[in-house]
């Protein structure tokens, strides 16, 4: 493999903050509700260009799992990493790393709920493949093909996902909590490895896909993220 050794770290851009993604997002954007033992730190982007403008189509949020929120240094928030990881992040650089990536490192050794809850654009009319139960199937898959990929997919990059979730597997009339109030939501509560939820909330899709075990750690409800102005 090509390694540029004249590459600078300095020179790759700094990840924008959530706040800085939420005021470029068209609308309302969508997460879980502030609770101690949740803390949002990345967060991914999908865009599309129309008239030589970019535009976000969905932003998903990820989350620290803080296991005893109340005190972040307790070693019980550490998760349980491989001797690959564990060995990996144990070594010393070898250049000098950029204070935002210093703190990706250190975020990696605590469980984290990866792209976990998503909002997307909703065009209306709505084609087949960008319905509201689409878009839940879709992330359940892709949260499954990224998370599992030991134990559910088989060959190599991209692979093939064992076991995949189709719209087979939604139930619909499910009530989610969205700022405090109810809202008609959607379930996939079929897998063995991810639970998922969602809602058509009329110009935006919310879903969110977390891990079984994670699902008594926290509190399953949301609410609309406010960045300041």
């Amino acid at each position: 493999m090509f390694y540029d050794e004249s590459a600078r770290l300095e020179d790759v851009p700094v990840p924008p903050t959530l706040d800085e993604v939420a005021r470029a997002f068209p609308g309302p954007l969508y997460g879980f509700v502030p609770q101690p033992s949740l803390e949002p730190w990345t967060s991914g982007t999908a865009s599309s260009t129309s008239g030589g403008r970019v535009e976000i189509e969905s932003v998903a949020i990820g989350y620290t799992l803080w296991l005893n929120p109340d005190d972040h240094d307790d070693p019980a928030n550490l998760a349980e990493l491989d001797d690959e990881l564990r060995a990996s992040l144990d070594a010393p650089p070898v250049r000098p790393l950029p204070d935002w990536m210093t703190a990706i490192t250190a975020r990696m050794r605590y469980p984290w709920l990866w792209e976990a809850v998503r909002t997307t654009v909703a065009h209306e009319p709505a084609p087949p493949w960008h319905s509201v139960e689409s878009v839940l199937v879709e992330h359940v898959n892709h949260i499954l093909r990224n998370r599992f990929r030991d134990e559910r997919v088989r060959g190599g990059f991209p692979g093939e996902l064992l076991g995949p979730a189709t719209e087979k597997c939604v139930e619909h009339d499910v009530p989610l909590l969205l700022d405090g109030r109810p809202v008609p939501g959607l379930r996939i509560d079929t897998d063995a490895h991810v639970f998922g939820v969602g809602a058509h909330l009329g110009d935006r899709v919310l879903t969110a896909v977390v891990e079984r075990d994670r699902l008594p750690l926290f509190d399953l409800a949301f609410a609309t993220h406010r960045a300041p102005a």
